[in-house]
């Protein structure tokens, strides 16, 4: 559904185009023209990926380098280089990967914005689009982590507003659905916004409209 336009949204400021019982409003990026935007930190991500990274390396490349440099009539300097290249390739695989998982997340736009009228959040937690939903329209907004990642979990009143979102997004956001029960989220600690910003900024704008579940 097209944003802006010559007439007044239903739902108030920043809201976009459109009428009670129509399907919300989805868009391939999050507009930030509302008052409230929380955009994808990639600094944030890679100060704790990049740790657990090293870590890996250093877990697997240890006790490998102790057992091939201890003496022994089997060892050559040759067990020295396999290892060397070894770590060498789980590098180069390693931060292909989260580099490639880094991309991902931050280079599609803002996670969330929000204002009086409703929400702008990710219907995927990769790249993808974005859906609109009206506070009233929330069910309830949950705070939950997903293994080092804390998000905030949107819950919609009508689960028909996750249908037709196309494959690539019941699959992206599948196991979500599956532990959280929506693929409506955002992320907390990998913001530009800090945690207590934003959750202070949904209930501000939400003005008792939506349940919270903190």
């Amino acid at each position: 559904m097209p944003l802006g336009g010559p007439g007044v949204p239903f739902g108030g400021p920043g809201a976009p185009l459109g009428g009670p019982g129509a399907p919300p409003p989805i868009a391939r990026r999050i507009p930030e023209n509302l008052p409230f935007v929380a955009r994808p930190s990639a600094m944030k991500r890679a100060l704790i990926l990049v740790p657990v990274v090293a870590a890996v390396l250093v877990v697997i490349g240890c006790p490998a380098a102790i057992v091939l440099t201890a003496d022994g009539p089997d060892h050559t300097s040759g067990d020295i280089v396999a290892l060397v290249a070894l770590l060498a390739c789980l590098t180069v695989v390693l931060t292909t990967v989260v580099a490639l998982q880094i991309y991902l997340v931050s280079s599609g736009g803002p996670v969330l914005a929000a204002g009086p009228a409703g929400l702008w959040i990710k219907t995927r937690p990769t790249r993808g689009q974005a859906i609109w939903l009206p506070w009233e329209g929330i069910a309830e907004i949950r705070r939950r982590r997903w293994a080092l990642e804390k998000m905030v979990v949107v819950k919609p009143r009508d689960p028909r507003a996750e249908g037709g979102l196309g494959a690539f997004t019941a699959i992206d956001s599948s196991m979500l659905k599956l532990f959280y029960g929506s693929g409506f989220t955002a992320t907390l600690n990998f913001a530009d916004r800090s945690e207590d910003e934003i959750l202070a900024a949904l209930r501000q704008f939400s003005a008792g409209r939506t349940a919270f579940n903190i």
